[in-house]
């Protein structure tokens, strides 16, 4: 019996795959468990509608992130640091100060776990900050360090 799964079944497939299973384990087990459908027409169509409306929604979410990393890349974040006599900097600037500026100065809405930073910044200057919107779309944010 071919059967379309509504969630992810181990060892038999991932969400809206078509798997062709014996009859028994069909009516026993995925029918009744509700973690899947008969592949009958109806079913099938219903399916093919839904993915090509995920479809839609992923390019659309694609096409945002795009326009999005140009807004972010249009702007510079300015933050200050105290810095001692010697050069030494006291602190260091995380992702989640990098959002709280990036919101103050530019009413940007940025998630602070997806600000990439390696290691927090702990110097005066200008850096690229990579934030990832989308697993195909990075925008660069220009942060500008400055001495308090």
């Amino acid at each position: 019996m071919k059967v379309i799964l509504n969630q992810d079944v181990k060892s038999l497939g991932k969400k809206g795959d078509i798997v062709e299973v014996s009859d028994g384990y069909a009516r026993n087990f995925i029918l009744a468990k509700k973690l899947g459908v008969e592949a009958n027409s109806s079913n099938l169509n219903d399916l093919k509608l839904k993915k090509a409306n995920d479809e839609k929604i992923a390019q659309q979410q694609l096409e945002d992130a795009r326009e999005y990393a140009k807004v972010i890349e249009s702007k510079k974040v300015v933050l200050k640091i105290k810095q001692g006599e010697s050069g030494k900097t006291f602190g260091s600037i995380s992702s989640k100060e990098i959002a709280a500026a990036a919101k103050d100065q530019h009413d940007m809405e940025l998630d602070k776990k997806k600000i990439v930073l390696k290691d927090p910044i702990k110097s005066v200057g200008t850096f690229q900050v990579p934030i990832k919107l989308h697993p195909k779309v990075t925008a660069s944010l220009q942060v500008s360090v400055e001495e308090e």
